[in-house]
């Protein structure tokens, strides 16, 4: 099952056990059992620290646990985690075995001191590119603390319960029978989320800062980049991000980025954190600005203020909050999110295999979708507003050339509908005869583009009809000591590497204007003190 050089790979990673571990398999008579057997076998065959057994009376088969030596309970994967989840089978091997996760002392602190019962199930699929990173964070905290127990649960292995709890998107959670939380989570918030007073310790944490010369609000690429052009100034640098690294995440293949001819959203996000960490900017993560109060009202220095209550000041700010997917803002989207209704094709397509759904939106992301969709399901319809398909000509030629693809345009979305707590349809209007037509499906991807996140911003810094901060060529807002880069402002084209050169733009403009402004008096003394 694992070729010769991914063996090589996992017996370097197994030289790092520190203490014995044991495959406990729970098998039937399924092909998905004879193919997790193969796959267990052969790691443990890898490592003398590594044995394997069948005496698991799971009630889900197949599946298997990692348990330390002499012990029964561990985390539970009734999936065979190839593809994107091979790394998070590597690193539950590892840290069951005694290796150090790479997690910041305080998080792992936190984690042995919650208190309860966490029964944690979590729905994930292989071709998944957020999945890794919850079943991973569960994965570690089921380890770690005796109070957490993780299933991690390949919804097309195991599609009858899928469909039977009606998961029509991945990763989904849920604790204690009941719905956790679904899409792409952080360790640290999920560790939030059953930690109730966090917040609260956050807050207070992050308001004793000092004040920064840059703090950047948001950590995409243009923040990123922001802050490590800042940061080479020698400056104190921060950035406070709800999400390092943005819509990258979210992206699955980039290969437009000069210099880089292949990698994927996450991996690019990791490297984007890497670099900026190199330059010890303070990261604060998981943080979303609720706020910005300009220096002229707030005693000199612009002050941001978080959603969690906490207050950082700083010199100069640079906005870069990025965009976010577009709704379609039609009755039954809200109502039917992640319950056929969906934004990640990448993501969520294998649970509509051999099912009929729809795209909406014709741009490059759309069709993108829709032929990536076409290759799983069983019909996609694709149905744009417009009277022409708006995605590059390679693209469209490729839909077209489909056999299970039907394209509408001039259709305008005017419902999804649903029944049973699921989607089963939708309508759209011919925009030139006026006939509303309705679709039987499944499923409806939602891919029209992006909106801004500057609703915050509103009355405070200027924004374009569209929402965007306005900007001029530096980067400068209306504010002083107050800039903006990336897809939240009005420079055209939304592409990462015209968010990486404004944000490098922006972070030079912020230090033009620091070097500008007057000597603070009280610096001087300290200066002269020394």
């Amino acid at each position: 099952m694992l070729d010769t050089n991914l063996k090589a790979q996992l017996q370097a990673y197994l030289g790092k056990l520190q203490r014995p571990i044991r495959l406990i398999a729970s098998l039937d008579e399924s092909a998905g059992a004879t193919e997790m057997k193969e796959l267990l076998q052969e790691v443990a065959e890898l490592s003398d620290l590594v044995s394997y057994d069948e005496s698991g009376t799971d009630a889900r088969k197949p599946s298997f646990v990692i348990a330390r030596d002499g012990e029964t309970t561990g985390v539970r994967f009734a999936a065979i985690p190839l593809g994107h989840e091979f790394t998070s089978l590597v690193l539950a091997l590892l840290w069951t075995g005694g290796h150090p996760p790479k997690v910041e002392a305080a998080v792992i602190d936190q984690i042995k001191g919650l208190e309860g019962d966490f029964n944690f199930e979590m729905y994930m699929s292989l071709s998944c590119h957020n999945c890794p990173d919850v079943v991973q964070a569960l994965t570690l905290m089921s380890i770690l603390n005796p109070a957490v127990k993780a299933t991690v649960i390949d919804g097309g292995l195991y599609q009858a319960e899928v469909d039977e709890r009606q998961i029509l998107a991945v990763p989904m959670v849920f604790l204690n029978g009941e719905l956790f939380g679904s899409g792409r989570m952080l360790l640290e918030e999920i560790v939030a989320k059953l930690d109730v007073k966090s917040d609260e310790r956050e807050a207070a944490k992050l308001s004793a800062k000092d004040p920064f010369d840059v703090l950047i609000v948001g950590g995409g690429p243009a923040g990123a980049a922001a802050a490590v052009y800042a940061a080479r100034k020698g400056i104190r640098v921060g950035v406070a991000a709800e999400r390092f690294g943005g819509q990258t995440n979210d992206t699955m293949a980039i290969e437009n980025y000069i210099s880089v001819l292949e990698t994927d959203g996450p991996k690019f996000a990791a490297a984007l954190e890497a670099q900026v960490r190199h330059y010890d900017v303070d990261i604060m993560n998981l943080q979303r600005a609720d706020k910005i109060i300009p220096a002229a009202e707030a005693g000199g220095l612009v002050r941001v203020q978080m959603a969690n209550g906490a207050v950082l000041q700083a010199r100069s700010v640079i906005l870069s909050t990025g965009a976010r997917w577009r709704n379609v803002n039609v009755p039954g989207e809200t109502e039917y999110k992640n319950k056929g209704v969906a934004y990640c094709p990448h993501c969520d397509g294998p649970l509509f295999k051999g099912k009929d759904v729809a795209v909406i939106g014709g741009g490059n992301s759309g069709v993108e979708a829709a032929i990536d969709l076409a290759g799983i399901v069983k019909h996609v319809t694709l149905v744009e507003f417009a009277d022409a398909l708006k995605a590059d000509a390679v693209l469209v030629s490729k839909l077209k050339s489909l056999p299970n693809v039907t394209i509408n345009v001039n259709a305008q979305t005017t419902e999804i509908t649903g029944a049973g707590g699921k989607v089963n349809g939708m309508s759209f209007k011919d925009r030139v005869s006026g006939e509303v037509k309705h679709l039987a499906l499944e499923g409806v991807f939602v891919q029209i583009g992006l909106v801004p996140n500057t609703e915050w911003l509103k009355g405070t810094v200027d924004l374009s009809r569209y929402g965007e901060i306005e900007i001029d060529a530096k980067g400068h807002t209306n504010v002083p000591g107050v800039f903006a880069a990336g897809d939240c402002t009005t420079v055209p084209y939304k592409q990462i590497v015209i968010a990486a050169g404004d944000g490098s733009k922006a972070a030079l403009s912020a230090f033009d204007y620091l070097i500008r402004q007057p000597v603070v008096a009280a610096k001087v003394e300290e200066a002269v003190a020394a």
